[in-house]
């Protein structure tokens, strides 16, 4: 009886290994594919194509949990999206992010600002390259909360670090 209960651990023990390694060599091998490619995106029109951009660096900024990069970034995005007909509510909800320092407030404005540009972005005429909407439960209370990337990898903007991976691809936006 302790024979078979030792072969038992021995084998469970052996089998946990074996699974660590064969996550590690998957990790590994994902990791070297997702940064040989990177994904550049091009749209016809250049002002999508710089609200986008612009819109980017403030998500990137919600990842990192800077409250003083979204604030400028939002700023130069709320010109850019004043500038674009049809966008002037859009460019007030940016406006908002810009002139707040609180984080909680800017990530809650960024909810709206991410739907507004899906809306945008999802009619554009994009020449190269994927722009993927993304989407974490979690946010907003569990309202649950969608934004735009340029990369597959979910770079979570409404948690940081906190839950950095929280979420998952909803839909990819690609050239025709």
């Amino acid at each position: 009886m302790k024979r078979i209960f030792g072969i038992a651990i021995l084998t469970a023990l052996m089998a946990c290994n074996q699974a660590e390694k064969k996550s590690a060599e998957t990790n590994d091998s994902t990791k070297t594919d997702a940064a040989s490619v990177k994904n550049e995106i091009s749209i016809k029109d250049e002002k999508k194509l710089a609200i986008f951009t612009q819109y980017v660096d403030l998500k990137n900024a919600l990842v990192k949990s800077d409250a003083v990069s979204a604030q400028k970034s939002a700023a130069v995005l709320k010109n850019s999206l004043a500038a674009y007909e049809g966008c002037e509510p859009t460019a007030d909800i940016a406006g908002k992010i810009a002139a707040s320092n609180n984080l909680v407030s800017q990530r809650k404005d960024f909810t709206v600002l991410s739907a507004d540009l899906i809306a945008l972005l999802k009619n554009a005429e994009i020449e190269k390259g994927t722009i993927y909407v993304q989407h974490c439960p979690m946010a907003n209370k569990g309202n649950g909360g969608d934004w735009l990337s340029s990369e597959k990898e979910i770079k979570n903007p409404y948690y940081g670090n906190e839950m950095l991976e929280c979420g998952r691809v909803a839909e990819e936006i690609k050239a025709k």
